[in-house]
């Protein structure tokens, strides 16, 4: 028994062994792949990421490119300043996370010790500004300013300031040449942000943490171009930090350099202008109301009538895109963002959506002939039109007896289109449309480019709106429940309204489409298509898309790619239609709603054409419109709650023109006076130093109260309503 009890516990303990040596030898044969895959399968890539390790980089940021108008002169720049820095990186491993360095700092630069304070921290949804909404592992700019004596402060007591640095650093400008603003056109810069660099990283664009990128207007839209591409220099380092060599090197790229159509001088009169017709509305009342219009929006648009190219875009209240530059404070950001300001952000040019009034009426006019009506027929032109028991006025109640639809236009006759609109609309059924409605006015407006956007190189255009059935049906269903919920039958008038809506609207109404004949009702436009309309009319058809960006130029001048116009097609009509609307248009500058505006204009040389508008809102003033076009420019300006059409805008636009040309109010020309007589075709020079010629440009002075008092019209002045519209 003990011998077998024996042989047995033998027998166990070799089993053991063995499985002990087996899986001792599994170990080591797992851990001899291992090596081998680590060494020798992989081993180049682990010793170059090794490597990697003992290589430091240094950025060399790439100067951005200029922003250049027509003959050169610069609209944004860079200039050298002074900028102290800070590591937000190195400040956060600090016990009391460089509190006690920011506060010193701050003694050093002259500022409160919460504002630095302020700087180094990150954006997020509940931080206000000021804060940092970049990369936090890249220097943080806490001032541009620094003296030269601060700096020195700085380099000198490093122990003091660990963390911070005081460079000499080429900083963004925007330095407004002859008052010419151009805010939200040029568009401003910040930091890019992490989300930006991860999703930016597999691009032909990536970028570094030192970048700064456009946020808005042309900075944007050509960002790329202008940013060029940062150097990086690569050190092999020791354990110590001790430089052994450099490795490969990535050069740096200056950023190119953008030549636009805008011409500074013109843009800073349109800017003037617009402005001084804001505040001499506001002295004036709505006869209606006895109120004094608010003018509290406004915007202004040149064109290149041939090429569809931007002159001069202003848009009011604008802002300085030099507060951007290194962080914007608490206090300029309040007062951009406050209620009060009028949201200055918004390029209203592009983005203010407005009923258009009677600016509007070149489409139905050509939406009429479309559909069959006689250019030079007789239609009356009543003082009312009646539809139902809801009558429809005139302006100023005023008739005109029968006319043709040119006169139309002269006059503005606003009951000629009504009884067009309504009779289009009962021919598509009415309240019970055909199963597939001409809608030939609302289709026609869409091929005027309406609700749709002109593709002008800026971001963030809106398309305003064509209230077609289709959108009536999309705009009930997204607002139904609503209606449905405050609507009461026999309530007030927003009570009553939100009923009958609730119930039926759906659907297109006879008073939608006379409202919508004249340029009234749900119908929205921006100016940039206004100007682009009008620039078709007068440049025999062609819808250009709006450009400003004429030419991007490298840093040394070398290498010039020029941007062409581009078209989104033609205007709905003949040649013989638009000849015939072109020159009722003449008409309404030389006897019409716009004459008494163009008194002295020297019409046999320069060729004007104008259409006025006074557009209703509800639960507002009236919108000014002025829509003009010679065979150079085409100029359209609005302004919100600013009165008729002639009235508030007429002054200003005559005043750009008179600028441009060189004329004054008699209509006389002095061309060492002109701005652009005629539209330039070349470009600036850039030397291969990287210098630009460009010419001085002098501030705006605009004409004296005796200058513009417009000389005597011929024959009997023009009636009231001719003079308001």
């Amino acid at each position: 028994m003990t011998n077998t009890a024996e042989t047995g516990r033998t027998s166990r303990v070799r089993i053991r062994l063995v499985m002990i040596q087996v899986l001792v030898f599994s170990m080591l044969l797992t851990l001899a792949g291992r090596l081998w895959y680590l060494q020798i399968r992989n081993g180049q890539e682990y010793y170059d990421e090794a490597k990697s390790n003992h290589v430091q980089q240094v950025v060399q940021p790439a100067v951005r490119g200029s922003i250049l108008d027509a003959r050169g002169v610069p609209l944004a720049d860079n200039e050298t300043r002074l900028v102290v820095s800070a590591s937000r990186t190195e400040l956060m491993k600090m016990k009391d996370k460089g509190r006690g360095v920011l506060s010193r700092l701050a003694g050093v630069l002259d500022m409160k010790p919460q504002d630095t304070m302020a700087k180094v921290r990150l954006c997020d949804s509940k931080t206000p500004q000021p804060c940092w909404n970049g990369s936090p592992y890249q220097p943080i700019p806490v001032t541009l300013e620094a003296t030269t004596q601060q700096a020195l402060q700085i380099r000198e007591r490093p122990e003091d300031f660990p963390g911070i640095t005081a460079e000499p650093t080429a900083v963004r400008r925007y330095p407004a040449p002859g008052g010419a603003n151009t805010g939200q056109v040029l568009g401003y810069l910040s930091p890019v942000t992490d989300e930006e660099i991860i999703k930016a990283k597999d691009t032909n664009s990536p970028f570094l943490r030192s970048d700064q990128v456009g946020r808005f207007g042309l900075e944007r839209t050509y960002d790329k171009e202008l940013r060029g591409k940062s150097g990086v220099t690569r050190y092999e380092v020791d354990n110590l930090g001790r430089v052994m060599g450099e490795a490969m090197n990535d050069p740096t790229i200056p950023g190119a350099h953008l030549v636009t159509s805008l011409d500074a001088r013109v843009q800073a009169v349109a800017e003037y202008e617009l402005n001084a017709a804001m505040i001499e509305a506001r002295k004036q009342n709505d006869r209606n109301t006895g109120v004094n219009y608010k003018a509290d929006a406004g915007a202004i648009v040149v064109l290149e009538s041939r090429t569809g190219r931007v002159v001069a875009m202003a848009s009011n209240p604008s802002f300085d895109p030099n507060v951007w530059v290194g962080g914007i404070s608490a206090k300029d950001y309040a007062k951009l963002t406050a209620k009060s300001s009028n949201v200055p952000l918004m390029n209203r040019a592009i983005q203010g959506q407005a009923a258009p009034g009677s600016i509007f009426k070149v489409i139905p006019t050509a939406a009429a002939v479309n559909a069959g009506y006689e250019f030079d027929g007789e239609y009356p032109c009543p003082s009312s039109y009646s539809i139902g028991g809801q009558v429809f006025k005139n302006f100023e109640s005023q008739g005109h007896g029968s006319i043709t639809l040119g006169r139309a236009l002269e006059v503005s006759c606003d009951t000629v289109f009504y009884a067009l609109g309504h009779q289009q609309w009962l021919k598509d059924g009415g309240l019970k449309p055909k199963k597939d409605p001409a809608e030939i006015f609302y289709k026609t407006a869409h091929q005027f480019g309406l609700g749709a956007e002109t593709r002008v190189d800026l971001p963030g255009e809106e398309t305003g709106r064509v209230p077609d059935r289709r959108w009536k049906q999309r705009f009930w269903e997204a607002n139904k429940d609503m209606w449905c919920k405050i609507g009461k039958k026999g309530g007030t008038y927003v009570e009553l309204l939100s009923y009958e809506n609730c119930l039926e609207g759906n659907l297109m109404r006879a008073g939608d489409a006379v409202n919508y004949s004249i340029g009234q009702g749900d119908t929205l436009v921006t100016p940039i298509q206004m100007a682009t309309i009008y620039a078709a009319i007068s440049n025999g058809g062609t819808m250009w898309n709006p450009t400003i960006g004429k030419a991007v130029v490298s840093a040394d001048g070398k290498r010039v790619e020029e941007i062409k116009p581009q078209s989104h097609g033609r205007l709905p009509m003949t040649e013989a239609t638009r000849r015939k609307m072109s020159a009722a248009l003449e008409g309404v500058a030389t006897r019409g709603t716009a004459a008494w505006r163009f008194g002295g204009w020297p019409q046999k040389q320069i060729p004007m054409h104008a259409k006025t508008g006074t557009a209703e809102v509800y639960g507002k003033q009236t919108t000014s419109w002025f829509a003009t076009y010679t065979d150079d420019f085409t100029i359209v300006m609005t302004i919100s709650q600013g009165g008729t059409g002639s009235g508030a805008s007429g002054p200003a636009v005559r005043n750009v023109y008179n600028a441009i040309y060189g004329l004054d109010m008699a209509g006389k020309q002095d061309l060492k006076k002109a701005l652009i007589p005629k539209p330039e075709a070349k470009l600036p020079r850039i030397l291969p130093d990287g210098t630009i010629e460009a010419p001085e440009i002098r501030p705006y002075v605009p004409p004296s109260p005796e200058e513009l008092e417009p000389p005597a019209l011929a024959g009997p002045p023009a009636p009231p309503a001719a003079r308001q519209d």
